[in-house]
């Protein structure tokens, strides 16, 4: 089956923004405009074509991102819509990795808001082009300006409206184009479908020439042909604009802006040209950089399908029809049914049973994929998050992803011995879904604990288990993932010598271990002087150290942040052994970190809370006695917004909290800001509680 779009009328783009601004109702729009669905999901009855999962129906949130294709204008668009809540931010962080532009949706009342920041950052951190829509530009309080100035402070971003309304709240009624100069109003008997274009009413053309003078000012910075004419006092021709909007688009030097509202039906069409317009296909993104997994030495990849095959695994997903699949982006080459290619992690070959397109969980067979293309494959055994498939005859490893640490877990048990077996198989089929989801055993009380990266997370995890999985568990309370570090430097002496008749075990090691620098997990260094110790024994030296940061002094919680030194040691020429090594490490390694100056270390979250006027008392009220930092306030229309750093310890329950205490009225946001060391006293308290004296 030969490629039905040439590879530069394909667009690889992702939906991004925080919680509620409608990423997933503009989806909903594109869908129907371009004619992929011929009726109109709506988020708030449950019926959105993206949100297939009960919980995301029920809850009217986006938990997992979902992909589908679409076309405009002869061109093929492969579209992600990504989760808003920042408890499922690793959903965009995966889906970032494998685009070439972004969607950034901001509410007009809200505007730039926490996840929003995230996403962004996400974004710079991949080099993903953006283009901004700012939605909901009918709601009363909508400030389109406000926004944009937003944008600037917040993002440090350079936007450039290339849309703006007409009115805002209850008196929007379309968008002008100020690359046309025209008035788009749209036919709310079509469902926006079809629109007119008119000339600019009288009492927008004054903002719609200074908005516009102020576009082509941006756009002339770094396109000569559009500063000649700025110069001259000519006006630039569309063409010339739309390729300079472009050119700065690729470049990350501006980011358009539009606007509209999905949810009346305005605004969508002419983000569908600027998709078009501005954002890249393969061919404008540079080669893809790896490394030969055998020689290590760097391999580049074209954008070309007559390159050998390279793909990025960037999503597992559970399918109860066809069972595991695998998302991949295709970065060069093709592929097709019934093809093996390499997984240069495993050093395995992995069979292609089918290729699928998907349409949100709808699922297209195809023959053959090409580069460029966003597809799911089945058949796949052995590939994880992150895995890079490609040619076995040329091999090659991409950059993998990094995914953040859980900050909260609970324990788990199957409530029958039926729903043991149930249970194990179901957590590990979640857990290779989602790389910020754990399942570990407490090696004291046998329990099994799951964590993740919010009460939220946890709450949909174990509700799957139940519906989807069809497994009957008990779950505990909340806990904090707290972790351990030391901060002091120590030495201590580990000796494994057992004499059983035969040969023997013998293992010395000497070793200092001093805190490492923030963020630096476990460092080693060998500064042994000849051969004290053969250096086979190393790497089992090595491992034995890094087992220990598993388990802390204090209570057991992971070590962070440790540097271990070997620094002498003595071996046997006959008893020695690599496991001999490993325990007498492990044995010096938990000495040393005893006489460290252990310390706890908690998770501090950043919360942001909006709440009206009259309950601003009893919201600081409530933070001062949950022990939170007030580190900001301000105005955003008619609401308050407090910024706050507190430790997750004291904001369990805090939604139901915070609704009960404003009448419903307020709400807030909470993500992960840093490790921070419990106060002494603090951690006093908690040790006497687990003992059971208080």
């Amino acid at each position: 089956m030969p490629r039905t779009h040439a590879l530069e009328k394909v667009r690889n783009i992702g939906i991004v923004a925080h919680i509620d601004a409608g990423k997933t109702t503009i989806t909903e729009r594109i869908l129907y405009y371009t004619g992929k669905v011929h009726r109109m999901g709506e988020v708030h009855e449950g019926t959105a074509t993206m949100d297939w999962m009960e919980e995301e129906k029920e809850r009217g949130i986006t938990i997992t991102s979902a992909a589908t294709t679409c076309f405009w204008k002869n061109h093929r668009i492969n579209i992600i819509d990504t989760p808003g809540h920042v408890d499922f931010t690793v959903e965009v962080e995966r889906s970032l990795r494998v685009l070439d532009g972004a969607i950034a949706v901001f509410c007009g009342v809200g505007g730039v808001e926490p996840q929003s920041e995230t996403v962004w950052r996400q974004a710079d951190k991949y080099a993903v082009p953006r283009i901004a829509f700012v939605n909901k530009m009918d709601r009363v309080g909508a400030d389109f300006e406000n926004v944009l100035a937003m944008m600037r402070e917040r993002l440090s971003a350079h936007p450039v409206a290339i849309t703006i309304p007409a009115g805002q709240g209850d008196t929007f009624s379309g968008v002008i184009d100020l690359i046309r100069m025209k008035y788009l109003v749209y036919d709310e008997a079509a469902l926006g479908a079809k629109w007119e274009e008119r000339e600019i009413p009288s009492e927008f053309v004054g903002k719609a020439e200074m908005f516009r003078s102020q576009l082509i000012e941006a756009i002339a910075e770094f396109d000569d042909r559009v500063m000649e004419k700025y110069i001259q006092g000519t006006v630039p021709t569309e063409t010339e604009i739309r390729e300079a909007i472009r050119k700065g688009t690729l470049q990350d030097r501006i980011s358009p802006v539009l606007c509209g509202s999905a949810l009346k039906n305005k605004g969508i069409q002419p983000l569908l040209d600027a998709v078009v317009d501005y954002f890249p296909s393969p061919l404008d993104k540079p080669p893809i950089k790896g490394q030969n997994p055998q020689k290590g030495t760097p391999v580049i990849r074209k954008p070309s399908d007559d390159e050998p095959f390279t793909a990025l695994a960037f999503k597992i997903m559970s399918d109860p029809y066809v069972g595991r699949l695998t998302y991949f982006r295709i970065y060069s080459g093709s592929i097709e049914t019934g093809m093996s290619v390499l997984n240069p992690r495993e050093g395995r070959k992995e069979r292609i049973g089918r290729i699928l397109l998907m349409h949100a969980n709808k699922r297209e067979d195809l023959n053959a994929a090409y580069c460029g293309d966003i597809v799911a494959g089945v058949g796949f055994r052995f590939t994880k998050t992150g895995d890079t498939l490609c040619d076995p005859k040329h091999p090659i490893v991409l950059e993998s992803m990094e995914f953040p640490t859980p900050v909260i877990f609970v324990a788990i048990e199957p409530k029958t011995k039926a729903d043991e077996e149930k249970l194990m198989d179901a957590l590990s089929r979640m857990m290779e879904e989602d790389p910020t989801f754990l399942v570990r055993t407490d090696e004291e009380t046998g329990q099994t604990l799951i964590s993740g990266m919010g009460e939220l997370h946890l709450e949909i995890i174990v509700n799957r288990l139940i519906r989807d999985f069809k497994v009957n568990v008990n779950v505990g309370r909340p806990q904090v993932a707290y972790r351990e570090t030391i901060t002091r430097s120590a030495q201590a002496e580990g000796r494994f010598v057992r004499q059983m008749g035969g040969r023997g075990q013998y293992g010395h090691v000497v070793i200092q271990v001093e805190p490492g620098a923030k963020g630096s997990g476990f460092v080693f260094e060998n500064q042994l002087q000849g051969d004290v110790i053969p250096k086979e024994y190393i790497p089992a030296i090595r491992e034995g150290l890094q087992s220990g940061m598993n388990n802390g002094a204090l209570a057991g919680y992971p070590l962070v942040d440790v540097k271990a030194t070997l620094l002498d040691g003595s071996y046997h020429p006959v008893d020695s052994s690599e496991i001999a090594f490993r325990i007498a490490s492990a044995m010096a390694f938990q000495e040393a970190i005893k006489n460290a100056g252990p310390v706890l270390l908690e998770p501090v979250m950043s919360v942001e809370v909006l709440v009206p006027e009259e309950y601003l008392g009893e919201v600081l009220g409530d933070l001062n006695a949950r022990k939170a930092q007030i580190t900001g306030m301000h105005l955003r229309k008619d609401l308050h917004v407090v910024h706050a750093v507190v430790s997750l310890r004291n904001m369990f329950g805090y939604a139901t909290d915070l609704r009960s205490r404003t009448q419903g009225r307020a709400s807030y946001t909470m993500q992960f800001s840093h490790y921070e060391e419990v106060p002494q006293a603090e951690m006093e308290k908690m040790f006497e509680y687990a003992k059971g004296i208080v």
